[in-house]
């Protein structure tokens, strides 16, 4: 019995996380300035050149990664993932996060709150091109992959899974 929960767990985790096209791996930037430091420089958004949504997606992804670089999870994620957070998420014209919510999850409550926070320390992000925004706001969504250790990648930029 323990044996088909675990496969049935292990069959609805590899289908939310449908194969993708391998792609570049995220590389670990260095640390973050301090909370101080970050308030005088008062950080001005860069524009995104990406002219889709899945484009202007991965340049977010990129971003988030890169500014929680201690909390991705270098090479390819685990066969059998800790935890998959699903968070819906709207950013403005600007760059700036306007809301924040969890879609999925498996009531982790640590990686629910690593991955919201992740997400809110990463902003401002690059402004979306106007023909993205509509209603002066861009919806979207991003899976958190979580292994064992309570890091993370990226749905749209990880690595694919390890074999079983």
């Amino acid at each position: 019995m323990k044996i088909r929960i675990a496969i049935l767990l292990a069959a609805g985790v590899i289908a939310g996380c449908a194969s993708r096209p391998a792609e570049t791996p995220v590389s670990p930037v260095p640390d973050r300035p301090s909370r101080a430091e970050r308030k005088t420089e008062a950080p001005e958004a860069q524009s995104s050149s990406a002219s889709s949504v899945d484009g202007y997606k991965r340049d977010l992804a990129l971003r988030i990664s890169q500014v929680n670089a201690n909390k991705v999870y270098p090479g390819r994620p685990q066969a059998l993932l800790r935890s998959v957070v699903v968070l819906r998420y709207a950013i403005d014209g600007r760059g700036n996060l306007v809301r924040s919510e969890i879609m999925r999850s498996n009531r982790d409550s640590e990686t629910e709150s690593t991955a919201l926070a992740t997400l809110r320390n990463s902003a401002p992000f690059p402004k979306p091109a106007s023909h993205l925004l509509r209603r002066g706001q861009l919806e979207l969504s991003e899976t958190w992959l979580f292994n064992n250790d309570g890091r993370f990648q990226l749905r749209t930029i990880a690595q694919p899974q390890m074999d079983q």
